[in-house]
C-alpha cells in the first residue's frame, strides 16, 4: 500500500498542490471573537485578510484537536497501513502534540509516524512535499522517513513583515515599541531557529527587506527547491519570482499564499522566502538550523545604530 502523507494548514499548501501530491491537510482554527472557522474550509485567505484589516476584533488561531487528527488517521487507515504526519514546530505550537494524541485516539492498526518539522509555512510545506513525492512514487515508509529526516535541517526560512501593527494587536510587542518602529518605519525580519520563530533583524525599508530575502537565496548555492509566500501582494510575489529565476531554475520556484497561522502576526504585506537545500550540498555555516545542529549562515540582518523594538519568540496564539 502507498504511504499516506498528512500535514496541517500552516504548511500553506494550495488545495491544488495538496491534491496533486496526495497530501491530506488538517485545518487549524481561526477565531474572530465567538466566530470559529476552519482554515481553508470555512474561511479562505482572501476573507481572512479582509476581516483582519476591517474587523474590530483581532483574531487568534488554535490547533486542530486530537479528535480532528484521529478522524483523519482512521479514514486513511482504510486505504493504507502506513501514515507520515508532518507538522509545524512543536516549539511554536501544540499541533504536533495534538497529532500525537490523535494517533493514540485513532487506535488503528496502521503505523503512524508523527514528525516535528521544526518549521512553519512553506518551510513545513517543502518538507511535506518532498515526502509526498516519494510516497506517490511508491517508496517505502523507511525511504520516506529518511527523506524527511534529511530535509528538515536543510530547510531555511526568512520573512519580512510590512508593519508592527499586528504584533501589537496580538500582544506580542508593547505599544511603545510599535510606535517606535512605526516612526522609524523599520520592517522586522523573522526566521526559524531551533524550531523557534524569532526576529532575525530589521530593514530600514521594505525594499531593503526584500533585498535581504534575495541575498539569502543568492548566497545559498545549493538549493533543491524554493518557495515565495505572500499574504496580500501576489504581484510582488510574481515579480520576486522573476528575479529569483535569474539565479535559480524557475520550475522549482513555488508561490504560495500565507495562511492565518503566521498571517495573524505578520498581517498584510508579509513576504517570505523558504528553501530546501540539496542533501549532497555543502551549504554555508553559521546559524544552527534544526534538530541535527547543521550550520547555515544568514546574511547580515541587523540595522546598526538604531534603538529598535525586539520581537519575542512567537507562538501562534493558541495553535
Amino acid at each position: 500500500m502507498t504511504v499516506k502523507i498528512v500535514t496541517d494548514s500552516t504548511a500553506d499548501l494550495s488545495p491544488e498542490l495538496a491534491e496533486e501530491l496526495g497530501i491530506t491537510v488538517v485545518p487549524v482554527y481561526v477565531r474572530f471573537g465567538e466566530e470559529v472557522y476552519r482554515d481553508g474550509v470555512d474561511i479562505g485567505q482572501e476573507e481572512f485578510y479582509q476581516r483582519l484589516i476591517e474587523s474590530p476584533v483581532h483574531p487568534n488561531t488554535s490547533q486542530p484537536t486530537p479528535v480532528d487528527f484521529a478522524d483523519v488517521y482512521q479514514k486513511l487507515s482504510q486505504e493504507t497501513d502506513e501514515i507520515v504526519s508532518i507538522h509545524l514546530s512543536a516549539r511554536t505550537s501544540g499541533t504536533y502534540n495534538a497529532a500525537l494524541q490523535g494517533r493514540e485516539l485513532a487506535a488503528v492498526g496502521c503505523h503512524i509516524e508523527v514528525v516535528d518539522s521544526f518549521s512553519v509555512s512553506m518551510g513545513l510545506g517543502l518538507v511535506t512535499m518532498a515526502a509526498a513525492r516519494l510516497a506517490k512514487a511508491g517508496e517505502s515508509l523507511q525511504v520516506v522517513m529518511e527523506e524527511v529526516k534529511q530535509a528538515i535541517p536543510r530547510v531555511h526560512i526568512l520573512g519580512v513583515f510590512d508593519t508592527l501593527k499586528y504584533l501589537l494587536l496580538g500582544g506580542r510587542i508593547s505599544k511603545a515599541k510599535a510606535i517606535m518602529g512605526g516612526v522609524l518605519n523599520v520592517k522586522p525580519l523573522v526566521t526559524m531557529r531551533d524550531g523557534n520563530l524569532i526576529q532575525a533583524g530589521l530593514a530600514r525599508t521594505r525594499g531593503k527587506g526584500t533585498e535581504r530575502l534575495f541575498d539569502l537565496a543568492k548566497n545559498a548555492l545549493n538549493i533543491q527547491e524554493l518557495a515565495i509566500v505572500h499574504s496580500t501582494t501576489p504581484d510582488e510575489a510574481a515579480s520576486f519570482k522573476e528575479r529569483i529565476a535569474s539565479i535559480f531554475d524557475r520550475e522549482r520556484i513555488h508561490i504560495a499564499r500565507l495562511g492565518p497561522g503566521l498571517g495573524v502576526h505578520g498581517g498584510p504585506g508579509t513576504l517570505i522566502l523558504a528553501f530546501r537545500e540539496k542533501v549532497s550540498g555543502g551549504g554555508q555555516g553559521a546559524d544552527e538550523g534544526g534538530p541535527s545542529g547543521r550550520k547555515f549562515s544568514l546574511p547580515s540582518l541587523r540595522v546598526p545604530h538604531l534603538n529598535v523594538p525586539n520581537i519575542p519568540k512567537l507562538r501562534f496564539s493558541s495553535l
